[in-house]
């Protein structure tokens, strides 16, 4: 065998193949197998609150129905005794864990949603350390990013007829996405990207449930990152970063 071009290809081929599992597949496994799973609470953020609380804002009506109403934090005033503050931020603690409990369980829906459509066909969610994507999609992805429940299994993707959305959290609005899922031709010219018109109630301003789901799980990609590339700097305005 090793006296023949083939042979030596063919071995060579294989050689390449074990090595790329070991240090690909066995050695992460290795490295991170006392790293604990993060929850979908765990893995809520300022920035993702951020987003969803600006669902709530455009979309009031859509937005209750799917997920009821957040409540707002309370101010603390300059001249409240420490009885008072410790009231107020009791309560403002309780808001935070409802919230962050609905965003988690959009995220959890958004995630369904996202493999049940297919999505991840078109768009991987990984971005490789080859051919300048660091470039086009952000940092190379870490194996620490992926150890939460809302990224088993990972989406590698299996080709890539749109962008890797790794990192697509913040770099968009909410209502270019909504437009975008109703009719992507409205906002990306020439798109292949099919239209998702069961997201919605009949227009782009009226998205249901599942919509707002998806939108929030869009949104939450790469929102972890230090550089998070904001559209609008949402945590100033609200003072929740």
């Amino acid at each position: 065998m090793f006296e023949t071009k083939s042979g030596i290809l063919f071995i060579g081929g294989i050689g390449f193949f074990v090595f790329a599992l070991l240090s690909n597949g066995v050695l992460p496994m290795i490295m991170y197998k006392d790293l604990p799973e993060q929850t979908a609470e765990e893995v809520v953020n300022p920035r993702l609150l951020s987003q969803f609380r600006d669902l709530q804002d455009r979309w009031p009506d859509s937005f209750r129905t799917a997920f009821g109403e957040l409540a707002e934090l309370a101010d603390i005033p300059a001249d409240a005794s420490s009885e008072e503050k410790t009231r107020i931020d009791a309560d403002n603690d309780k808001i935070r864990q409802q919230v962050t409990a609905k965003a988690a369980e959009a995220l959890r829906l958004g995630r369904q949603i996202y493999i049940g459509e297919g999505c991840w066909h078109c768009h991987s969610q990984f971005v490789r350390p080859v051919s300048n994507e660091s470039l086009r999609y952000g940092p190379v992805s870490k194996t620490i990013e992926y150890q939460n429940e809302l990224q088993r299994p990972v989406m590698f993707g299996t080709r890539r007829v749109g962008p890797d959305l790794c990192r697509e959290g913040g770099r968009r609005s909410n209502d270019w996405h909504a437009v975008h899922f109703f009719k992507p031709t409205l906002v990306s010219t020439n798109s292949p990207m099919p239209e998702y018109p069961w997201f919605f109630s009949g227009a782009p301003d009226k998205p249901s449930r599942r919509g707002l789901a998806l939108i929030t799980y869009i949104q939450w990609l790469g929102s972890w990152q230090e550089s998070y590339p904001y559209y609008e700097e949402l945590s100033e305005v609200r003072g929740e970063d």
